[in-house]
């Protein structure tokens, strides 16, 4: 007997069920590589040998730059006219906790934090909620221009919470790190065996990966912030055995005890090593990081809301005296949105020298540097600084166009100033993700966007109504 093809979508979607609990969201049109040539833009190469061009074309073939110039010819392919638009690459978000994407309203109480409210919520969703949630974040991102983000999971809570984040990754065409990590409120003192990794490196990032080899794996540790000293060197062990990246969170509470000295000595440090949140080093951890090119995560509005340890602002001033390449990230929903442009231009509006600091007398922070943070450090954070973060013939087509005809961002003098001081997402026009178109128009156009806020409102409603009076306005 034949099989239809919807008997087949249908099966497919049992069989999805089965291992997750969650049906496969059908996307509108599931996107495929195409040829295009992006013509009549200005780019933003992130490319300090090209810099900026204010009118070029861009080549791109089977998800590959091609050829970036002027007057560009290719017949056959696809033309995307590009005038009125700034053609630059998409954004790399280095830490979010996509997992909790769903959870950006739970913070109801005046004065009920993030913390507060993830330890009343955590324990509760169930990995249906987990693939409602990853799948949310994800179309957010990408409606945003964000092509690449660092799935910052630390809140592993069995196989099938795993298989669930990973299908949402499948299912959303994003570039990304899926950091495998622990339970969330898992005591300080047991260790984390990561006993299902053997697994979800073998079914999801093995020979047949259905990933598409847009999805790599690592790990995060709690570190010193969530686990004992001799825990965090235990699995420290463990992370470095494994070959795969590593990151870490410092404390945004005192005590700081992430020492960098230390960990350069033990031969943790380098750029497979990821630290977020660390405000408080002090120069000698700092000059560490340099010399090993460890990599940095700063999600600045956390690092201004929660961070006790330290002053974010002479934080960022001292990372760049170290000569440290700074990524930029948005942590988590529930303290901030994962919106580039607002992280570009809070952190441009935060790097302002200070009389009487030791920041005075510094370079203020400047518009190119902080889209630098914003798509090429990212990239070169999470290791494919040879597959995205600019637009460099070779690398891969992770390409946004963004609106300039558009009330709140022309008329254009300078198109990296318009991108840092005025772009939103309203302002995305196109998203490329690999050669593969994900936004068009404006519009969504490889998301179910309806059904993924539906099931997204089911899944956060169902958790706030468990969470009871702890989450009661």
């Amino acid at each position: 007997m034949q099989t239809s093809k919807r008997d087949f979508i249908r099966l497919a979607g049992a069989l999805a069920v089965a291992a997750t609990g969650a049906p496969a969201l059908a996307t509108p049109a599931r996107a495929s590589r195409g040829s295009y040539l992006i013509r009549n833009g200005a780019v933003i190469t992130v490319d300090r040998a090209t810099g900026t061009l204010p009118r070029a074309d861009v080549l791109v073939r089977d998800g590959t730059i091609e050829k970036v110039g002027r007057g560009l010819r290719a017949p056959g392919v696809e033309v995307i006219d590009a005038t009125d638009r700034i053609v630059m690459p998409g954004f790399v978000n280095s830490h979010y906790h996509l997992w909790s994407a769903i959870g950006r309203s739970f913070t109801a109480r005046e004065g009920f934090s993030y913390y507060p409210a993830k330890g009343a919520t955590s324990t509760l969703y169930t990995s249906e909620d987990f693939y409602n949630s990853v799948l949310l974040g994800c179309a957010e991102l990408a409606h945003g221009g964000t092509t690449t983000v660092h799935n910052w999971s630390h809140n592993t809570r069995s196989p099938a919470h795993a298989d669930a984040e990973l299908r949402a990754h499948r299912q959303s065409l994003l570039r990304a790190r899926y950091s495998y990590g622990h339970v969330d409120q898992m005591p300080a003192d047991e260790l984390n065996r990561y006993e299902d990794l053997a697994r979800v490196r073998r079914d999801w990032f093995g020979e047949r990966s259905p990933l598409a080899g847009l999805v790599h794996l690592g790990l995060n540790l709690r570190g010193p912030q969530q686990s004992t000293e001799a825990v965090f060197h235990e699995e420290m062990k463990f992370a470095k055995a494994s070959g795969l990246p590593v990151a870490i969170h410092a404390p945004q509470e005192a005590p700081n005890n992430v020492d960098a000295l230390d960990y350069e000595r033990r031969g943790y440090l380098g750029p497979d090593f990821m630290i977020a949140h660390y405000v408080p080093a002090s120069p000698a951890d700092l000059a560490a990081l340099a010399r090993t090119r460890t990599p940095l995560s700063f999600a600045t509005h956390s690092e201004l809301r929660l961070s006790g340890t330290g002053d974010a602002r002479a934080a960022l001033f001292a990372m760049r005296a170290a000569g440290l390449a700074v990524s930029l990230s948005s942590d988590a929903t529930s303290i901030a949105p994962p919106d580039m442009f607002e992280a570009m231009r809070f952190t441009w509006n935060l790097g302002v020298p200070w009389a009487g600091t030791p920041s005075a007398g510094a370079k203020p922070v400047g518009v190119h540097e902080v889209i630098e943070m914003a798509t090429i450090n990212g990239a070169i954070a999470l290791g494919l600084g040879d597959v995205t973060g600019s637009i460099v013939e070779g690398k891969r087509a992770d390409i946004i166009l963004v609106r300039t005809a558009d009330l709140n961002i022309g008329p254009v003098g300078n198109a990296e100033t318009a991108i840092v001081q005025s772009g939103s997402a309203a302002n995305v026009e196109t998203v490329m993700v690999d050669g593969r178109i994900v936004k068009r128009g404006g519009r969504l156009v490889a998301y179910d966007t309806p059904a993924i806020m539906r099931r997204a409102r089911q899944s956060a409603e169902r958790i706030r109504a468990a969470a009871g009076a702890a989450l009661q306005s």
